[in-house]
């Protein structure tokens, strides 16, 4: 080897530690850029950081009722410890339960609950209502609330997941891309509880162990801190009070004088159902007066001589019987619009987003209310009778509900519920009002209302959701 190579290699050998050292200092820039470049994109992507702000059903502000400090470092550690430790016992019957509280977003759960009693017949006679209508919008308040309180001490903290100080933790679903702290499941978990044992006291401690495990499961399940698990129960529980207070004066325990009004064209009938509806204290409407439709015509005119006609001549088939049915039978009467937002949540893949979750929800439910409270303003102003009242020719499908006939009640609430969902899913928009049309004309169907009855009714449940909407679009949300 000539003098000149042995230089040469000399010189190599003196050089490639550095030359090594630089390429892994390099490779740790890329990994820590790479790293800081997952965070932010994390960062970006976090679950509706501003919906501690939203505008709130009952509560003050989401702000009001911002959860106490979380726990420091030190306890923070001892945390994660217990955790990992509580985490490595879970056997086969406590993944089930992480897995059925996580099936959708926090919500979800307890609204099914609802949609399961009512078809038992349960919330139609619960000790505090027996309008199902109430427990679904008291309920869905609840949750709204209390999930808006609960994001604004979440970002207001910005507590980390567990498994993001400690990247060894094993959890059981996919962490939330949301600060820990309080927890989103105990917080709606208490308040849909608490109010769920406000109408049906017979199930409160049923309730309350339910609200327990949902909440905790989020703990079993890695994502969240037992301290986290304690704040969200204060806040739900806080919340729940709150609307509960506000249901006790909503008036609907008001108890019905008795009077009813005569003439030829009045409504025949004993114990008139939803009679004090008309005077329930509305959510958003001015008064229950806000939308009264006009007068119906004489029953001895023309118009509804006609309309009568119309009725009792319909051409009854297989399909529109069956259909007639499914709009009375219960989830006709009130599950419809949270099935098709439940389907369509989870088609657009908002069933990771409880804040957008909790908001349908709400929206859905609360101008039901109020367009129950003005269409029984339109019922009960005018006490106007049922056709087969009229025309004794006209055989109704099925029981006709004990009530005056003008406006219809299918009309007006299918009409305010399918508006919002329009406003809601957009994309869907031409389907939901076509489920409305649907269910109004059931009735024309079954023989228990005139055209005009739908008529006033649609138009009165889209004035309705007009108010709703205008709410919606200026709530914060968007």
């Amino acid at each position: 080897m000539t003098a000149r190579r042995v230089l040469l290699l000399v010189v190599l050998l003196a050089v490639a530690p550095s030359l090594e050292a630089q390429g892994n200092n390099q490779q740790g820039n890329n990994q820590n850029n790479q790293q800081g470049n997952n965070q932010e994109n994390r960062k970006s992507d976090q679950i509706e950081p501003n919906a501690g702000k939203w505008r709130t059903w009952v509560i003050s502000s989401g702000k009001d009722f911002r959860a106490a400090p979380p726990p420091g470092s030190s306890e923070t550690r001892a945390e994660l410890k217990s955790l990992a430790d509580l985490i490595s016992h879970n056997d086969a019957q406590i993944k089930q339960q992480i897995k059925f509280w996580d099936a959708g977003a926090p919500a979800y759960r307890w609204l099914d609950m609802i949609h399961a009693r009512h078809f038992a017949g349960i919330t139609t006679t619960p000790a505090n209502s027996p309008y199902p209508h109430r427990v679904y919008t008291y309920v869905a308040q609840a949750i709204y609330d209390a999930t808006v309180a609960t994001w604004e001490s979440k970002y207001y903290y910005n507590r980390s997941r567990p498994s993001e100080l400690d990247h060894r933790l094993q959890t059981e679903v996919e962490v939330p891309n949301s600060p820990s702290y309080p927890s989103e499941h105990a917080a709606t978990a208490k308040a849909a509880a608490l109010v769920l044992a406000y109408f049906l006291p017979g199930e409160a401690q049923a309730f309350q162990t339910l609200a327990e495990q949902a909440g905790w499961s989020r703990v079993l399940a890695g994502v969240q801190f037992p301290s986290d698990y304690h704040a969200g129960l204060t806040i739900g529980r806080k919340v729940a009070e709150q609307v509960i207070a506000k249901a006790k004066l909503d008036g609907s325990d008001a108890v019905w004088d008795g009077k009813m009004p005569s003439g030829e064209c009045i409504w025949t009938g004993v114990n008139p159902g939803n009679v004090t509806g008309a005077n329930w204290r509305p959510l958003l409407l001015k008064s229950p007066s806000e939308f009264r439709p006009a007068a119906p015509p004489a029953c001895d005119s023309d118009q509804v001589k006609a309309e009568a006609a119309t009725v009792r001549n319909f051409p009854r088939t297989f399909v529109t019987n069956y259909k007639a049915f499914y709009w009375q039978s219960p989830e006709g009467l009130n599950i419809w619009p949270y099935r098709y937002a439940e389907r369509w949540i989870a088609e657009d893949r908002l069933d990771r987003n409880p804040p957008r979750v909790a908001r349908i929800y709400a929206l859905i439910s609360s101008v039901r209310f109020d367009a129950f409270i003005a269409n029984q303003d339109g019922k009960f102003t005018y006490w106007y009778l049922r056709p087969h009242q009229l025309d004794p020719k006209i055989t109704p499908l099925f029981p006709v509900p004990n009530h005056p006939s003008y406006p219809s009640n299918h009309a007006a609430l299918s009409a305010a519920q399918s508006g919002v969902l329009a406003y809601l899913f957009p994309t869907r928009a031409d389907f939901a009002r076509a489920l409305a049309q649907e269910a109004g004309n059931s009735r024309v169907w079954a023989g228990i209302h005139y055209p005009m009855d739908l008529v006033a009714g649609f138009q009165l449940g889209d004035s309705v959701a007009g108010v709703f909407i205008s709410w919606a679009q200026t709530d914060g949300s968007q």
